[in-house]
C-alpha cells in the first residue's frame, strides 16, 4: 500500500490490501457475519485480542480492495451487521 501526501492530504493507491479490526461478542457469529458480508471475496481473518472475561473479541480482517468506494462499502456493510459491534 502506498501513500502519497498531496496538499496536506494522504491519498492511497489502489488496488491494495486493507486491514479492518472488527469487534464483537461472539467469535462464531462474527465469522458468520464475515461470510455473509464478504461472499465472493478472497479474505483472511486472524484472531486478535479478547477482553479479560471473554465478553468481547477482536479479529483482523485482511482483504484486497480495488477503490475507495469498495473499501468504505465493506466498512459500512460490516458496521451494519448485528454480530459486529465496531469496525476500525
Amino acid at each position: 500500500m502506498k501513500f502519497r501526501p498531496i496538499s496536506g492530504k494522504i491519498t492511497m493507491e489502489y488496488p491494495c490490501r486493507w486491514v479492518y479490526k472488527i469487534f464483537g461478542r461472539d467469535k462464531d457469529q462474527m465469522r458468520e457475519a464475515l461470510g455473509e458480508v464478504l461472499a465472493g471475496y478472497d479474505y483472511s481473518v486472524t484472531p486478535s485480542r479478547s477482553s479479560r472475561h471473554g465478553n468481547y473479541h477482536c479479529m483482523n480482517l485482511d482483504i484486497p480492495v480495488s477503490n475507495e468506494q469498495e473499501r468504505t462499502g465493506i466498512y459500512e456493510a460490516l458496521q451494519a451487521h448485528s454480530a459486529i459491534i465496531l469496525v476500525l
